[in-house]
């Protein structure tokens, strides 16, 4: 409950279930439009850049998924390289 009121509270917030998260939905995904063309989508840490990204039952999380997320925990960047696109996106 706590991590729900504060999500609600904060001017930018984004809460999330570890268990039902994956790499992309934390980080960023490069997904393909109807005319074929790719573009990013911002997952949670991307969304709530300068807020707060709360991870419920953070344990139950994929090890991978896990992983995944190091960098924006240290850097507080996100790298993307996947479909012919290549930039960082902040998550402070």
């Amino acid at each position: 409950q706590f991590l729900k009121f504060a999500t609600r509270v904060a001017p930018v917030g984004v809460y999330t279930s570890g268990k039902g998260s994956s790499a992309a939905g934390l980080t960023a995904s490069v997904v393909r439009d109807a005319r074929g063309e790719f573009y990013l989508e911002g997952g949670a840490m991307v969304l709530a850049d300068g807020g707060i990204v709360a991870i419920d039952e953070f344990d139950k999380m994929r090890p991978a998924d896990r992983v995944a997320i190091h960098e924006a925990m240290e850097q507080q960047t996100i790298s993307i390289a996947k479909a012919g696109i290549t930039t960082v996106l902040n998550s402070r």
